[in-house]
Protein backbone atom coordinates (compact mmCIF):
# COMPACT_ATOMS: atom_id res chain seq x y z
CA UNK A 1 0.00 0.00 0.00
CA UNK A 2 1.37 3.35 -0.90
CA UNK A 3 0.67 6.58 0.96
CA UNK A 4 1.14 10.23 -0.38
CA UNK A 5 4.70 11.74 -0.04
CA UNK A 6 4.93 14.63 2.84
CA UNK A 7 6.11 18.09 2.05
CA UNK A 8 9.18 16.96 3.99
CA UNK A 9 9.88 14.25 1.88
CA UNK A 10 9.05 15.59 -1.65
CA UNK A 11 12.12 18.78 -0.34
CA UNK A 12 14.14 15.81 0.58
CA UNK A 13 13.87 14.22 -2.42
CA UNK A 14 14.48 17.09 -4.68
CA UNK A 15 17.46 18.77 -2.35
CA UNK A 16 19.40 15.01 -2.04
CA UNK A 17 21.25 15.14 -5.23
CA UNK A 18 22.18 18.86 -6.92
CA UNK A 19 25.99 17.44 -8.82
CA UNK A 20 24.87 14.01 -9.95
CA UNK A 21 27.97 14.16 -12.61
CA UNK A 22 30.53 14.38 -9.67
CA UNK A 23 29.06 12.61 -6.31
CA UNK A 24 27.86 9.94 -8.33
CA UNK A 25 28.59 9.60 -12.82
CA UNK A 26 32.78 9.71 -11.04
CA UNK A 27 32.19 6.94 -9.10
CA UNK A 28 30.72 5.20 -12.75
CA UNK A 29 34.15 5.81 -14.56
CA UNK A 30 36.31 5.27 -12.20
CA UNK A 31 34.90 1.66 -11.87
CA UNK A 32 34.69 1.55 -16.02
CA UNK A 33 38.48 2.47 -15.68
CA UNK A 34 39.23 -0.33 -13.37
CA UNK A 35 37.39 -2.85 -15.90
CA UNK A 36 39.44 -1.73 -18.57
CA UNK A 37 42.39 -1.91 -16.82
CA UNK A 38 41.45 -5.62 -15.29
CA UNK A 39 39.23 -6.86 -18.06
CA UNK A 40 36.63 -9.56 -15.57
CA UNK A 41 34.91 -12.42 -16.73
CA UNK A 42 32.12 -11.72 -19.07
CA UNK A 43 29.47 -14.01 -19.40
CA UNK A 44 28.27 -12.98 -23.23
CA UNK A 45 25.43 -15.20 -22.99
CA UNK A 46 23.82 -12.55 -20.89
CA UNK A 47 26.10 -9.59 -21.85
CA UNK A 48 23.91 -6.94 -20.29
CA UNK A 49 23.34 -8.24 -17.05
CA UNK A 50 26.80 -9.38 -16.44
CA UNK A 51 28.47 -6.15 -17.35
CA UNK A 52 26.14 -4.16 -15.02
CA UNK A 53 26.57 -6.94 -12.29
CA UNK A 54 30.91 -6.69 -12.88
CA UNK A 55 29.96 -2.67 -12.84
CA UNK A 56 28.04 -2.21 -9.72
CA UNK A 57 31.02 -3.89 -7.82
CA UNK A 58 33.64 -1.72 -8.84
CA UNK A 59 31.08 0.95 -8.59
CA UNK A 60 31.19 -0.11 -4.71
CA UNK A 61 34.92 -0.80 -4.69
CA UNK A 62 35.47 3.02 -5.64
CA UNK A 63 33.15 4.37 -2.59
CA UNK A 64 34.59 5.37 0.62
CA UNK A 65 31.78 3.95 2.75
CA UNK A 66 30.97 7.79 3.93
CA UNK A 67 28.52 8.26 1.29
CA UNK A 68 25.18 9.40 2.43
CA UNK A 69 24.09 6.97 -0.33
CA UNK A 70 24.51 3.47 -1.58
CA UNK A 71 24.91 1.30 -4.45
CA UNK A 72 22.71 -1.48 -5.57
CA UNK A 73 22.02 -3.57 -8.69
CA UNK A 74 18.66 -4.57 -9.42
CA UNK A 75 16.71 -2.52 -6.62
CA UNK A 76 12.86 -2.57 -7.21
CA UNK A 77 10.73 1.14 -7.85
CA UNK A 78 7.48 0.32 -5.56
CA UNK A 79 6.17 3.83 -6.16
CA UNK A 80 5.31 3.24 -9.35
CA UNK A 81 4.00 -0.52 -9.27
CA UNK A 82 0.92 -1.46 -10.83
CA UNK A 83 -1.85 -3.12 -8.98
CA UNK A 84 -1.12 -6.70 -7.90
CA UNK A 85 -0.09 -8.96 -9.54
CA UNK A 86 2.13 -6.34 -11.40
CA UNK A 87 5.80 -6.78 -10.83
CA UNK A 88 7.13 -3.58 -9.45
CA UNK A 89 10.34 -1.52 -11.97
CA UNK A 90 13.84 -2.67 -11.35
CA UNK A 91 16.78 -0.68 -11.96
CA UNK A 92 19.65 -1.96 -13.42
CA UNK A 93 21.79 0.17 -10.92
CA UNK A 94 20.64 2.78 -8.26
CA UNK A 95 22.10 5.13 -5.83
CA UNK A 96 19.69 4.50 -2.64
CA UNK A 97 19.77 7.08 -0.26
CA UNK A 98 21.00 6.05 3.61
CA UNK A 99 18.58 8.52 5.36
CA UNK A 100 15.52 7.64 3.46
CA UNK A 101 15.86 4.13 1.25
CA UNK A 102 12.61 5.13 -1.22
CA UNK A 103 14.94 7.69 -2.97
CA UNK A 104 16.90 6.23 -5.30
CA UNK A 105 18.74 7.90 -8.40
CA UNK A 106 18.51 4.59 -10.83
CA UNK A 107 20.66 4.14 -13.87
CA UNK A 108 19.93 2.27 -16.97
CA UNK A 109 22.02 0.08 -19.10
CA UNK A 110 21.62 -0.66 -22.80
CA UNK A 111 23.83 -3.27 -25.03
CA UNK A 112 24.73 -1.08 -28.25
CA UNK A 113 25.69 -3.69 -30.76
CA UNK A 114 26.89 -0.56 -32.89
CA UNK A 115 26.43 2.71 -32.70
CA UNK A 116 23.50 2.75 -34.37
CA UNK A 117 21.56 0.32 -32.76
CA UNK A 118 19.99 2.69 -30.44
CA UNK A 119 16.07 1.62 -30.36
CA UNK A 120 16.32 0.03 -26.96
CA UNK A 121 18.27 2.70 -25.82
CA UNK A 122 15.70 5.41 -26.74
CA UNK A 123 12.41 3.21 -25.47
CA UNK A 124 13.46 3.52 -22.34
CA UNK A 125 13.78 7.47 -21.89
CA UNK A 126 11.01 8.05 -23.76
CA UNK A 127 8.48 5.21 -22.16
CA UNK A 128 9.93 5.35 -18.82
CA UNK A 129 12.16 7.92 -17.71
CA UNK A 130 9.76 10.63 -19.30
CA UNK A 131 6.41 8.66 -18.03
CA UNK A 132 7.62 9.08 -14.87
CA UNK A 133 7.56 4.97 -14.46
CA UNK A 134 11.07 5.42 -13.74
CA UNK A 135 12.99 8.30 -11.28
CA UNK A 136 9.64 9.36 -9.99
CA UNK A 137 11.08 11.70 -7.17
CA UNK A 138 14.37 12.28 -9.13
CA UNK A 139 15.16 15.42 -11.67
CA UNK A 140 17.86 13.24 -13.24
CA UNK A 141 19.49 9.92 -14.25
CA UNK A 142 21.81 7.93 -16.40
CA UNK A 143 21.91 5.70 -19.27
CA UNK A 144 24.78 3.44 -19.69
CA UNK A 145 25.26 2.48 -23.47
CA UNK A 146 27.13 -0.53 -23.42
CA UNK A 147 28.95 0.08 -26.95
CA UNK A 148 30.36 -3.29 -28.58
CA UNK A 149 31.41 -1.59 -31.57
CA UNK A 150 31.37 1.91 -33.39
CA UNK A 151 32.36 5.74 -32.39
CA UNK A 152 31.02 7.09 -28.96
CA UNK A 153 30.22 9.95 -30.59
CA UNK A 154 28.13 8.63 -33.76
CA UNK A 155 26.03 6.97 -30.65
CA UNK A 156 25.58 10.52 -28.63
CA UNK A 157 25.05 12.19 -32.02
CA UNK A 158 22.01 9.52 -33.29
CA UNK A 159 20.98 9.44 -29.53
CA UNK A 160 20.25 13.53 -30.10
CA UNK A 161 18.83 13.00 -33.70
CA UNK A 162 16.19 10.66 -32.27
CA UNK A 163 15.54 12.13 -29.89
CA UNK A 164 14.97 16.21 -31.47
CA UNK A 165 17.07 17.69 -28.93
CA UNK A 166 20.39 18.91 -28.07
CA UNK A 167 23.05 16.86 -25.91
CA UNK A 168 25.08 18.99 -24.10
CA UNK A 169 28.85 18.04 -22.79
CA UNK A 170 29.01 18.39 -18.87
CA UNK A 171 31.67 19.91 -16.71
CA UNK A 172 33.71 18.71 -14.13
CA UNK A 173 35.29 15.38 -14.02
CA UNK A 174 33.49 14.04 -16.63
CA UNK A 175 34.82 16.48 -19.18
CA UNK A 176 36.45 14.54 -21.45
CA UNK A 177 34.17 11.68 -21.31
CA UNK A 178 31.92 10.46 -24.09
CA UNK A 179 29.14 11.84 -21.48
CA UNK A 180 26.36 14.35 -22.34
CA UNK A 181 22.82 15.61 -21.10
CA UNK A 182 19.49 16.00 -22.84
CA UNK A 183 17.15 18.39 -20.83
CA UNK A 184 13.36 16.92 -21.11
CA UNK A 185 9.90 17.72 -19.50
CA UNK A 186 8.29 14.68 -18.67
CA UNK A 187 4.77 13.74 -18.49
CA UNK A 188 3.89 13.70 -14.87
CA UNK A 189 0.42 11.78 -14.04
CA UNK A 190 -2.23 13.66 -12.08
CA UNK A 191 -2.25 14.14 -8.46
CA UNK A 192 1.47 13.04 -8.38
CA UNK A 193 4.37 15.34 -7.07
CA UNK A 194 7.01 13.93 -9.04
CA UNK A 195 9.80 16.48 -10.76
CA UNK A 196 8.28 17.53 -14.00
CA UNK A 197 11.87 18.82 -15.43
CA UNK A 198 14.06 16.42 -15.79
CA UNK A 199 18.11 15.63 -17.35
CA UNK A 200 19.28 12.50 -18.80
CA UNK A 201 23.00 11.87 -18.64
CA UNK A 202 23.93 9.84 -21.04
CA UNK A 203 27.44 7.68 -20.74
CA UNK A 204 29.21 5.72 -23.60
CA UNK A 205 31.20 2.54 -22.09
CA UNK A 206 33.14 1.04 -24.83
CA UNK A 207 33.61 -2.56 -24.32
CA UNK A 208 35.09 -3.43 -27.89
CA UNK A 209 35.85 -7.13 -28.59
CA UNK A 210 32.95 -8.52 -26.49
CA UNK A 211 29.74 -10.29 -28.51
CA UNK A 212 26.56 -11.62 -27.48
CA UNK A 213 26.43 -15.52 -27.85
CA UNK A 214 23.11 -17.24 -27.48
Amino acid sequence: MTTTPDPAFIALARAWMHAPTDALLALVWTAYDDMQARPPTIDTRDLERSITQRLEARINDAMSGDEPFRVQHGPYEHETMAPSPAQPPQYDIAFVLRSDERLMWPMEAKVLETAGRIADYLEDIKDQFLTCRYAPFSGSAAMLGYLLSGKTSDALDGISKKLGCTLHAVSGSSSTRPHRISHHVRAVPAGKHYPKDFTCHHLMLEFSGLKRHT
